[in-house]
């Protein structure tokens, strides 16, 4: 099935962060397409499965059944398998997501996944895209004593540079943190500058690498489970000074 073939999205998350992230992805990369939005399955009506092209679960952070769960979605995509299905799934849910929901119309992304491997993913649809990402499929990497020192980076260039490596934009940070995109511009090109980085390339380089994950506390492109939860604004702020 084309993708371009139903104009409609979903995106099925419990954070209201990752909505709003995978939705500005949506956005950015697929203006054509209409986007609605779930908390959960159970919140699906026939009318958005019955239109929708592609369907983007976030489930990185159901610990609690996940295997109750996935059986849901399994039941979803017996019944439509036109759809592509992408599930985002944390390493420790891989085994059941493999169990249940690889099928030929679905795919499945690590958390941890460049915003790149999304689009890509949504991009190629059912039939071309990859059916695991190698993001999952790698190995974690075992933790290394000699990182190098420790970078004193402030308080806001710390949440500057934790929503860039989740894939937020200059003025969706602005926005959250209630500041200027000048400000949080000169916030991310002092972090560089304390880091000797040179380039965007080099930063997103250093915060996706070893080091940079340590630093900024980030252990997932999207956002960490427990973190994003709580909904009002002040408490997302308060969350991301616990870096």
């Amino acid at each position: 099935m084309s993708l371009a073939k139903g104009k409609y999205g979903i995106v099925i998350s419990k954070l209201p962060v990752m909505q709003s992230g995978l939705g500005g992805v949506m956005a950015r990369h697929f203006p054509e397409y209409d986007v609605g939005y779930c908390r959960s399955q159970e919140e699906l009506t026939l009318l958005q499965l019955r239109r929708a092209a592609v369907v983007v679960v976030d489930i990185s952070g159901d610990y609690r059944n996940p295997r109750g769960t996935f059986e849901q979605y399994y039941s979803l995509l017996s019944q439509y398998r036109e759809i592509h299905w992408i599930f985002l799934v944390s390493r420790p849910l891989y085994p059941i997501a493999v169990e249940l929901l690889m099928r030929p119309e679905s795919t499945l992304l690590s958390d941890m996944e460049p915003i790149e491997g999304v689009v890509n993913a949504i991009r190629a649809g059912s039939e071309r895209a990859e059916r695991i990402s190698q993001t999952l499929l790698t190995p974690e990497p075992q933790d290394i004593d000699d990182d190098g020192p420790s970078v004193m980076l402030t308080l806001s260039e710390r949440k500057v540079l934790r929503l860039l490596g989740k894939g937020w934009g200059i003025n969706q940070i602005a926005t959250l943190l209630k500041k200027s995109n000048k400000t949080v511009s000169a916030q991310k090109n002092s972090a560089m500058r304390r880091l000797s980085l040179r380039s965007n390339a080099e930063m997103y380089a250093w915060i996706n690498g070893t080091q940079g994950m340590k630093e900024l506390n980030l252990f997932s492109a999207y956002g960490e489970p427990e973190e994003w939860k709580r909904t009002p604004q002040k408490d997302i702020l308060q969350s991301l000074k616990s870096a």
